[in-house]
């Protein structure tokens, strides 16, 4: 499916597609070389790895669809193509022949052709090609293009997501200035994580089909001349619209608010517009935090969704929500459990049970839910995160992906009686058998209020406990973001300790899968618990005489990033080496300037004039910008320029204020990056500069 991320990651990386399995040369890419020498793993090595998107499960069970990305590190450029393999496992086929950039796979609803996007002039179009790869021909001829696509199950109806500008920008109002290059803003939402507003809004239309299986007439716009998203921006995608079985209705999600209203709120709700009336209907109108990801039961008398009850709070718990469309009776299948569905599917063999997978001490494991008794069982046990999941078999095989701190994403089927896991895709198997191995070690520590924290302990490959190892303590994101089992290009648990670093990453409170306590505990206490959490963690594992105590290191991004500028103004002389990538630095202006105020409205309580709000004032005085005459502990800050949750300037302020301290610091800037480190070739400077940093001041 294509997410708006998937969409931005296309197009940084200008993917093409071609089959690269040595018989096909439709363009210059070609999958990176495996290095055959036993080697620490590095950041080259990372982005040498192939990236398999979640398979789709052919509706006669027996197939899996999927694609898998490589990068070319020199072109700073990425190329995905098209697989095909037998849901029971066996040898994969590529079958993408052409050199559009193909992407959005799918299966046609009667299981005889696979859909995809296309584009030949930069402007996607839906294709069809044969299980073989042949017979390609276009379906849809939309001017401008469109973002996303999925057929009706009956075939009449295809629906698509187009960009449809409603809003003037500066050469609507002055067109006798062309040249112009302004904005006129009135209210807030102005821009949003990485992007500025365009005056486009994602609209969900649909057109028919005619007997060849073409698009044709004219497309009918479900939300015409409404300023809304569907799906959301900047990160919602065909999983937040849905189908009947019936092809009758089709259920989205989006969130009708616009300006300051919008960026207060997270107040989404689920949609049905009927094809024969043109009615729409809000059906979840009595729930004001977020509702998303509509699915219908096989019989079309049920939905269910993902919901959060709380406006303004983005981690609140996400249940899983049952509407009675007869009778409009609405249930919460999550009323006696506190985990939080991170995504769920319909069995489709049995209108009684759910799978979905839910984060359960730091590892994302997958669960069934029957939806009778509201009975939840783990199903996995893996130490391992298991990202999404495709579908559940006709023998009760579970499709999914499945990553862990030393094994990059893989396709695997899971028993769905006893969790046990078979992997069936081996995309990266060869190149990590040249890679020396680190070892993952899951330890609990007491905290400061006698609570017992899992902290995981990374260490690195031929780990030798007769010496001394620096170590980095890692400060996690979100702030209620998992320290799972995660793999990624830039916060890599294996790569850092490749670089003969031992890693402790603790699940500090404000983290979720401990409870709800423990996970909303942070919120109004940045500089409280949480932060006894994390030296509690540093100082139990530094006692062990195979850590030097006197080369220790902070790390961390996002409230990561903010917490090593509070812990530079705490940590009484621990550290000897910071570094924070896109930290919040000055409450204040944060406060004032990210783009989703609710964010900072819920976690701190309020706002910073509120003189009369004791919580919201307790929360403003733990800003580290208060503390920085305590600093006197080497510095790097990174920061893009494109982060628009927290602006670049709080990483210009943070390192501006060690200069003029004299305090030893270094501002390493990405003019085109965001919150993240998305492009090959930035992201493997970030990787040098950062163990180039650390390693001069704790080697």
């Amino acid at each position: 499916m294509r997410t708006y991320i998937a969409s931005y990651l296309l197009s940084i990386m200008a993917i093409a597609s071609s089959c690269n399995n040595g018989n096909n040369a439709s363009n210059d890419f070609a999958v990176p070389a495996v290095n055959k020498t036993q080697h620490s793993l590095t950041p080259e090595d990372l982005w040498s790895m192939g990236r398999v998107s979640s398979p789709v499960l052919s509706p006669d069970g027996t197939t899996l669809l999927f694609t898998i990305a490589y990068t070319d590190i020199q072109k700073n450029s990425s190329f995905t193509d098209i697989y095909t393999m037998p849901a029971a496992g066996g040898e994969m086929q590529c079958i993408a022949l052409t050199k559009e950039n193909e992407y959005e796979v799918a299966w046609r609803p009667d299981g005889k052709a696979i859909c995809y996007l296309a584009s030949k002039s930069d402007e996607p179009q839906v294709f069809e090609m044969s299980l073989s790869g042949t017979n390609i021909r276009q379906i849809t001829n939309i001017e401008g293009g469109i973002e996303t696509f999925s057929y009706a199950p009956d075939m009449k109806h295809i629906l698509f997501v187009q960009r449809v500008k409603l809003d003037q920008d500066i050469h609507d109002i002055h067109p006798d200035m062309p040249l112009a290059n302004a904005r006129i803003e009135t209210d807030l939402m102005y821009r949003h994580w990485n992007a500025w507003a365009d005056g486009k809004y994602n609209h969900i239309f649909v057109q028919s089909l005619d007997a060849n299986g073409i698009a044709t007439g004219k497309a009918i716009d479900l939300m015409e001349g409404e300023p809304y998203h569907a799906p959301q921006m900047p990160f919602g995608g065909i999983e937040e619209i849905t189908w009947s079985p019936d092809g009758k209705t089709i259920a989205y999600t989006s969130k009708k608010l616009q300006g300051k209203a919008s960026a207060f709120s997270t107040n989404s709700n689920i949609y049905t517009y009927s094809l024969e009336s043109g009615e729409t209907r809000c059906l979840t109108g009595f729930n004001t935090g977020y509702d998303k990801c509509p699915q219908y039961s096989a019989d079309g008398s049920k939905l269910y969704w993902q919901s959060m009850e709380h406006d303004g709070y983005e981690s609140d718990q996400d249940r899983i929500m049952m509407m009675d469309l007869a009778t409009g009776e609405v249930s919460n299948l999550f009323a006696e459990t506190e985990l939080s569905a991170a995504s769920f599917i319909l069995d489709p063999k049995d209108n009684n049970t759910i799978w979905f997978i839910a984060d359960e001490h730091a590892k994302e494991a997958i669960f069934k839910l029957n939806i009778a008794s509201r009975e939840i069982t783990k199903v996995t046990n893996d130490v391992a995160d298991y990202t999404s999941l495709a579908s559940c078999t006709s023998d009760g095989q579970l499709i999914a992906c499945r990553q862990s701190m030393t094994t990059p994403t893989e396709i695997f089927s899971v028993n769905s009686a006893n969790g046990e896991s078979v992997q069936l895709s081996h995309i990266n198997d060869e190149r990590l058998a040249y890679i020396d191995k680190c070892t993952v070690e899951e330890r609990w520590v007491k905290t400061t209020d006698d609570k017992q924290m899992l902290v995981w302990v990374i260490y690195p490959p031929h780990f030798d406990k007769s010496k001394q190892y620096p170590a980095l303590l890692y400060c996690q994101g979100g702030p209620q973001s998992t320290v799972s089992q995660f793999w990624s290009t830039r916060w890599n648990f294996a790569l850092m300790a490749a670089n003969d670093y031992i890693i402790v990453a603790p699940n500090r409170r404000g983290l979720p899968g401990f409870g709800k306590e423990w996970n909303e505990q942070i919120s109004g206490d940045y500089g409280g618990q949480n932060m006894k959490d994390y030296l509690s963690a540093i100082d139990a594992v530094a006692a062990e005489p195979y850590v030097d105590a006197n080369r220790l290191g902070a790390v961390g991004a996002s409230y990561g990033g903010f917490s090593i500028y509070w812990l530079a103004g705490h940590h009484d002389k621990r550290f000897k080496a910071f570094i924070s990538h896109c930290g919040i630095f000055n409450f204040d202006q944060m406060y004032a300037t990210t783009e989703e105020s609710f964010f900072t409205n819920w976690d701190l309580k309020g706002a910073f004039w509120e003189k009369d709000n004791a919580a919201a004032m307790k929360s403003y005085k733990e800003s580290p910008h208060l503390f920085v005459n305590n600093w006197d502990t080497p510095i790097m800050v990174i920061h893009g320029e494109k982060d628009f949750r927290i602006p670049y300037t709080q990483g210009m302020a943070a390192y501006n204020t060690a200069v003029m301290k004299g305090i030893p610091a270094e501002f390493l800037y990405f003019p085109d990056e965001c919150h993240w480190v998305q492009k090959p070739q930035n992201s493997i400077v970030w990787h040098r500069e950062f163990y180039k940093w650390l390693d001069k001041w704790l080697k």
